[in-house]
């Protein structure tokens, strides 16, 4: 499969992920267009990994798992980001009892 199909999905999910963080209030909704976000990286890293093993076959066995292994990293931080994300937003739900992120500008003073 071209390269090209993975980069348009890419782009795709990365655009609709940006829309969301940019338009949308819920901070639910937002964590979770961040991470359409980061899987659309993860798709873009993956792809390009698998093309440089295609390249790279001969000359080296453990071509292609850069890529991967950034991958897995990003999962990991990822994952690290949702808990502590969560967190956060079930600690505003519980003082404000909204996840409008709108209402935060009214903390500050």
């Amino acid at each position: 499969m071209p390269i090209n199909y993975y980069l348009f999905l890419s782009l795709a999910l990365f655009s609709i992920g940006m829309v969301g963080v940019l338009t949308r209030r819920n901070a639910i909704i937002i964590f979770m267009c961040i991470e359409l976000m980061l899987n659309a990286v993860n798709l873009l890293l993956v792809a390009f990994s698998k093309m440089h093993h295609l390249k790279n076959l001969a000359t080296s066995a453990t071509a292609g798992a850069d890529g991967q292994l950034f991958v897995f990293f990003i999962m990991v931080v990822a994952a690290a980001e949702v808990s502590v994300g969560l967190a956060i937003i079930v600690m505003m739900y519980r003082n404000i009892h909204s996840v409008d992120i709108q209402f935060l500008n009214r903390l500050k003073h």
